[in-house]
């Protein structure tokens, strides 16, 4: 099963889970300091909430599509490199409470999308040295390829 992915960084992570409980009809799939997300089956959606600073607006963080398998993350990483995409993969990498493969690319406005699985829970929202997860600031890559070392951020 493949679902979009809508993280967003909000000034008042408990009123935001309480906003999006009641739009959405449903509790959060997972709850931690600072972060939860919903697992959202109508419309398809993981929405995840990061919490950000207190009085900044809520902000887009990142866009992503939740795919099934590492083997469906290899596969959208083989096509979105045909397709002229720049590309950056993470494997193996610890973010939002989550052991992940996955792989970035940027839109023309330089919006972050990812394309991931989730391998595993894991005890820490932040990320892992050189993962772009749920960054600042998500710097556009300038090559095809981009080794993950070369970017930071955090969740």
């Amino acid at each position: 099963m493949s679902r979009l992915q809508l993280a967003l960084r909000v000034p008042d992570l408990e009123a935001s889970i309480a906003f999006y409980t009641r739009l959405f009809g449903t509790e959060p799939a997972k709850l931690r300091d600072g972060y939860a997300n919903f697992a959202i089956a109508e419309p398809p959606l993981k929405l995840v909430l990061i919490e950000g600073e207190a009085g900044e607006e809520t902000r887009m963080d990142h866009l992503g599509v939740e795919v099934g398998s590492s083997e469906a993350v290899n596969a959208a990483t083989a096509r979105l490199s045909e397709a002229g995409l720049a590309t950056q993969e993470e494997n193996d990498t610890t973010c939002c409470y989550a052991l992940q493969d996955k792989v970035w690319v940027h839109g023309p406005g330089k919006e972050p999308w990812e394309v991931y699985a989730v391998k595993a829970d894991t005890d820490s929202l932040t990320k892992q040295q050189g993962s772009t997860c749920c960054a600042e600031s998500h710097a556009q890559p300038e090559t095809e390829t981009v080794p993950a070392a070369t970017t930071g951020g955090c969740c």
